[in-house]
């Protein structure tokens, strides 16, 4: 039955009303079957209204279905909502109209989606521009940020968001899971960093049980008044959130602590999310090396591969003790699988097509969902999927932030900081450094180096260049001088000896006008474009350019590789499937 022939508004279900028209690649709303030519259609990521969201706009009514027991909440919320075009209720097949564009396909449009679980939150409601946007946008918790992000992400810069899983009980059936009568903890924990192009991201879990210290939190409470929750050193991570009052932005300040970097939004679930979002998409497949049998978790499950949802996916990212050997590291481990799964499952055919799907994902998502205020409305959220929806799978990286066992316990509970990996880790994503070779940075430093070895070339005579030896092999500078004079005729070098500093790696400095002489002797020496240091002033008179030779140098005319890599760290690409061991 269709909406129209349906006596009571709250029978009507949603994915009902809507068809996919492959020729457009758009949901459309069937008003009316029998008339068979009126509809209501609205492209994939358009916004019910441009002002949505905008305190005391008058708001075009979306078409909603009405929830029993539930009254529509009108939106309060300051700030503007931009949207990204309008509804078009022109019947098709009218004169005059306009032959629609070719859209772009529906698998890169339908569904947006991110690396987390709770990211995976917005999914549902960010791509589609649902049925009754006013409840979804009900449905949404949102806590302030109190000043600890950037004040929201832009689309010029990378992006950070902190993802928390608490362990707090709520929700039918959560009983015999987490830390009773609390009020949770930051139980999973990931750092999304998405890069400033948006070709890749890089997903970094952080222990729970990683000894840290927490800030002083500044923290608005109820009534809208603020105060100020005592910070602690020397204690797990987890009780970053929960504990002693502390709200999700007490954890976005202890990983700007402890990671040197900002958050520009976070996003809560709890237990719920996992299995509503595992239900909603009809089951996530996952492969198991062995049998699995936790009595804790009462995970059990055979050796090979199975498709699990609701309590059974919710034991198997709690279960730790049938795993590994038996700690948190190997859990997130397991998570981290999980995640991988649930995306390839939520961009698969299946889940795109289906508007059933779609719109438990929608219903499921909201619910689940506690955000800062700043991205607290489905408009906002989409607009934050739009960006988040642009790299592909295969160009995100999962890794967990390098530790060591406590040194201080005997009985091993807890872990620290490896200071070293997790410094230069933490630096790799600062510096919007992918994990995952990306083929749009290669073409990018391919056209970098084109364009600074790009041009004429001197003539080795004519080629003036000084040679230090800056990290290299003893003897270095003078083995290069001889095979520059004698086997390339470039005359006009010398040997300087020792550098004044030593160098992470080889560099021919150079002023613009000797541009000419740079390109040549760098086909000579065989430098990539990483190691040309081209100045700003033009040099005067015989002024010659500075070589000089650091540890990457393997000897006079042998070729030094290319830019340097991300540090090596254990990690897994979303496109990949492993199993459990």
């Amino acid at each position: 039955m269709d909406a129209h022939s349906r006596g009571r508004a709250e029978d009507i279900d949603p994915a009902d009303q809507w068809v996919l028209n492959p020729q457009t690649g758009n949901y459309e709303l069937r008003l009316d079957r029998s008339a068979g030519q009126s509809v209501a259609t609205r492209s994939a990521g358009v916004s019910p209204s441009r002002t949505a969201g905008r305190r005391g706009a008058t708001r075009p009514a979306p078409p909603r279905t009405e929830v029993p027991g539930q009254r529509t909440r009108r939106s309060n919320r300051s700030g503007s909502a931009e949207g990204g075009g309008h509804d078009n209720l022109t019947p098709p097949g009218g004169p005059g109209r306009r032959k629609r564009k070719q859209r772009k396909s529906r698998k890169k449009k339908a569904l947006l989606w991110i690396g987390g679980t709770l990211a995976l939150l917005m999914v549902g409601t960010a791509g589609a521009g649902y049925l009754y946007y006013e409840h979804l946008n009900s449905n949404i918790k949102s806590y302030s940020d109190d000043g600890a992000g950037t004040g929201g992400f832009s689309t010029d810069r990378a992006i950070n968001i902190l993802l928390i899983g608490t362990d707090k009980r709520t929700g039918k059936g959560n009983g015999s899971y987490g830390d009773k009568n609390s009020p949770g903890h930051a139980d999973t924990t990931v750092l999304l960093h998405v890069s400033k192009d948006r070709t890749n991201a890089t997903a970094l879990s952080i222990p729970r049980d990683l000894i840290t210290d927490i800030p002083d939190c500044p923290t608005e409470q109820e009534d809208g008044s603020s105060k100020v929750i005592p910070g602690s050193q020397g204690v797990r991570f987890n009780t970053s959130l929960g504990q002693a009052g502390r709200t999700p932005s007490c954890t976005m300040r202890t990983v700007k602590e402890l990671t040197g970097i900002t958050m520009d939004h976070f996003m809560v679930a709890d237990f719920n999310a996992v299995k509503t979002l595992t239900s909603a998409v009809g089951g996530v497949p996952i492969c198991l090396d062995k049998d699995i049998k936790d009595p804790d978790s009462k995970l059990d499950l055979p050796e090979g591969e199975h498709e699990i949802q609701g309590e059974q996916a919710l034991a198997f990212v709690r279960t730790r003790h049938a795993v590994g050997f038996g700690g948190d590291l190997d859990r997130i481990k397991l998570q981290q699988q999980f995640l991988s799964s649930l995306m390839r499952k939520l961009k698969s055919n299946d889940t795109l097509t289906s508007p059933t799907k779609l719109f438990k994902l929608a219903e499921a998502g909201t619910q689940a969902l506690t955000v800062d205020s700043k991205i607290s409305e489905i408009s906002k959220l989409r607009d934050l999927g739009l960006e988040l929806g642009k790299f592909e799978m295969k160009n995100l990286s999962f890794a967990t932030v390098p530790v060591v066992d406590n040194p201080a316990e005997k009985v091993k509970a807890t872990v620290v900081l490896d200071e070293s990996k997790a410094e230069e880790l933490f630096a790799t994503v600062k510096n919007d450094i992918s994990l995952t070779e990306v083929e749009a940075q290669k073409k990018a430093a391919k056209t970098k180096q084109d364009a600074l070895l790009k041009g004429s070339r001197a003539d080795a005579s004519d080629v003036r260049v000084d040679v230090f030896n800056g990290g290299g092999l003893t003897g270095s500078a003078q083995k290069t001088l001889d095979w520059l004079q004698n086997s390339q005729g470039v005359l006009k070098s010398s040997n300087k000896g020792n550098a004044p500093a030593d160098v992470a790696k080889t560099q021919l400095e150079y002023a613009p006008n000797q541009a000419d002489q740079a390109r040549k002797l760098a086909d000579l020496m065989g430098l990539p474009a990483s190691a040309l240091k081209p100045g700003t002033e033009n040099a005067e008179g015989l002024e010659a350019m500075t070589l000089t030779l650091g540890p990457d140098f393997k000897g006079a005319g042998v070729p030094i590789s290319g830019p340097a890599k991300a540090p090596k760290v254990e990690k897994v690409t979303a496109d990949e499937q492993k199993c459990a061991q």
